[in-house]
């Protein structure tokens, strides 16, 4: 619940921020550049070392790339049969597969489920979440993006691999098992710590209840599939195949995550209906005070 709070907290000093004349009308991307460029690689690179690889958490580690195909055929229907703009749909396919499993996830997971549930919430959150983030995130990006050019393989190819969250995931790979100098320690922990407050701050600064008419469309659908759809699609998946545990009560709650902070972030930087993406960010937040204990009593 702490995490929450400091979560509405941040969301409400961008909103007032937003109202003070001296403030630059582009300080949200600002402090979106700052997030991509520094702090979402040094998250990154904090955590991907730690990965630790085990037969026995198969499923927290295959449930979120089932989720994220899932995901991505329902918005890619629901964007031709409502005619979705191509920038409304690239949004909702970086937004909408990956959820806030970490900085909310780890804390709720563990104050509701126990800390023998920890290292599930862990591997889905890394095994998941951020690769797809580093990987997937990033191609979505380079080929829905109104301000690129037409993408090419090369072109992609070479987005990817200089994106500063894959270059931070191929190093974290790279150093696996290896123990950072305390001075890089500190340094990379204290710049991952900005990446939550400087994102929920530039959420609150772009956040705007009113949308247009085009909008309230796949707000609804974004907010439906996020909060209500992707638990109900891992728990008939895994329950139809007689697995039950707290594996996969784990993996249900992690899905039923709020919309990831850092993917929107890419989204709005990339051009793609930021408002609509701040508003799912901060709405799904304030809906998932509700949802995400519902979820948790439902598996109970």
């Amino acid at each position: 619940m702490d995490n929450f709070l400091l979560i509405l907290a941040y969301l409400c000093i961008g909103v007032m921020l937003r109202r003070l004349p001296a403030m630059p009308q582009n300080s949200g991307i600002a402090l979106n550049m700052y997030v991509l460029y520094v702090a979402l690689p040094a998250l990154i690179l904090k955590n991907v070392p730690q990965l630790q690889f085990s037969a026995e958490l198969l499923i927290p580690a295959v449930t979120p790339w089932l989720l994220l195909l899932a995901v991505v055929a329902t918005v890619l229907l629901l964007s031709k049969l409502l005619h979705w703009p191509r920038e409304v749909t690239g949004a909702l396919l970086i937004v909408l597969p990956l959820g806030n499993t970490s900085f909310l996830g780890f804390p709720m997971t563990e104050a509701l489920f126990g800390s023998d549930a920890m290292p599930y919430a862990v591997v889905y959150d890394q095994l998941g979440s951020f690769i797809a983030l580093a990987s997937y995130v990033t191609v979505i990006a380079a080929l829905y993006s109104p301000t690129a050019t037409k993408p090419t393989v090369k072109g992609i190819i070479v987005k990817i691999i200089t994106f500063p969250s894959f270059v931070a995931l191929a190093l974290g790979l790279l150093l696996r098992g290896t123990e950072y100098p305390p001075f890089a320690t500190q340094l990379i922990d204290n710049l991952a710590a900005t990446l939550v407050p400087v994102v929920m701050v530039a959420v609150g600064f772009a956040l705007n209840i009113r949308f247009s008419k085009s909008e309230i469309s796949p707000l609804i659908c974004a907010l439906l599939i996020k909060l209500a759809l992707m638990p109900a699609l891992v728990a008939a998946l895994w329950f139809s195949v007689g697995q039950r545990g707290i594996a996969v009560d784990v993996s249900i709650f992690q899905a039923a995550m709020p919309p990831m902070i850092s993917a929107g972030a890419i989204a709005i930087m990339a051009g793609l209906a930021p408002r609509l993406v701040s508003g799912i960010i901060g709405i799904g937040i304030l809906m998932g005070l509700v949802s995400l204990p519902v979820v948790f009593w439902l598996l109970h």
